[in-house]
């Protein structure tokens, strides 16, 4: 009894052992803030004290002759993943695009909350904080689902809809998939992602995430494995990925006929090209626009491409109402 005691005392010793050398403390907001929170980036203070980094770019709005584009990252990415998009929209429209609660430089929510009506409701007060009273809203991934969400509840508000590569459907992934994402969703195992997030397994993540790995630079990695390490923001995933996904029932999307571009890459390993189809079956107004070998986020993909695809989408659909 007594040897065996030793022997678990021993592992105990060798795993803290262990955690101290493979624990990767977080980074500093400063920092930071220098790097990827510079011009023309804005901190802006909401009703409940949570600050939002944002980037609000291109002409504003006059009398409704510029269109406002709102733009919302997946889940830990980033305002930095629409860069190619808001490179070129912001020519000729206003273009909003800030990190969610538990992600970036904006960090963790004030009431410690990321359910799906939480960002929901960042949409509204960021929108209102801005003066955007209407506007063409596009999510990415988690941010396709708010996007969704946000149709579903404030479809008056809303010129268009885009939807790339979102979640919601569904539609269950056989296979593939996000290493990071399934060790997140592990209880245990995500308390240890709290404090232990190598570089490698961020490196990882990107690559599984995409089809194109030209996107996947160190330049990329590094902000993706730094801006996670921000204060809060790993505890932040851990709690959204204890919360149980939340499908969308095709009644409320049947409801919602705001003009909507799906856009999909058919590679897609985290949410497969399935669920492209399930929202074109449901939603009554709706354009789709697939890319062969590109994976979960063709903004940077095939940014040149996807970016086209939504001008002319724009052009079609937004103008034959008046909308620019």
């Amino acid at each position: 009894m007594k040897r065996l005691g030793k022997i678990l005392l021993t592992i105990l010793a060798l795993l803290v052992v262990a955690f101290l050398l493979m624990r990767v403390p977080d980074t500093g907001v400063e920092e930071m803030r220098a790097k990827y929170g510079a011009e023309p980036s804005q901190f802006v203070t909401l009703d409940d004290g949570l600050v939002v980094h944002l980037r609000d770019e291109g002409p504003q709005v006059i009398e409704g002759e510029v269109q406002t584009i709102i733009l919302l990252h997946g889940s830990n990415a980033d305002l930095h993943t629409w860069q190619k998009w808001a490179d070129d929209l912001k020519q000729d429209h206003r273009v909003i695009r800030f990190d969610q609660i538990g992600h970036g430089l904006t960090g963790p929510s004030m009431n410690d909350q990321y359910a799906l009506d939480a960002f929901v409701a960042d949409v509204d007060r960021i929108a209102d904080e801005l003066g955007a009273e209407k506007f063409v809203l596009a999510g990415n991934s988690m941010g396709g689902a708010i996007a969704m969400a946000y149709a579903i509840e404030h479809p008056g508000r809303l010129d268009g809809l885009v939807l790339v590569d979102a979640s919601g459907a569904p539609v269950k992934r056989e296979g593939g998939g996000n290493l990071l994402f399934t060790l997140a969703a592990i209880p245990g195992v995500n308390s240890l992602m709290a404090q232990i997030t190598p570089r490698s397994l961020v490196e990882k993540s990107l690559s599984q995430s995409v089809y194109n790995q030209d996107v996947v630079t160190d330049a990329a990695v590094d902000r993706y494995w730094e801006l996670a390490r921000m204060p809060g923001n790993r505890d932040a995933t851990m709690k959204r990925f204890a919360t149980p996904p939340r499908s969308f029932d095709p009644v409320d999307i049947a409801k919602v006929n705001v003009r909507t571009l799906v856009m999909w890459g058919e590679e897609d390993s985290l949410i497969p090209y399935e669920a492209a189809g399930w929202y074109m079956e449901h939603l009554p107004n709706a354009t789709l626009a697939h890319y062969p070998k590109i994976g979960h986020i063709p903004m940077e993909e095939a940014a040149g491409q996807s970016v086209a695809d939504l001008r002319g989408w724009l052009a079609e659909n937004l103008q034959e109402d008046g909308t620019d």
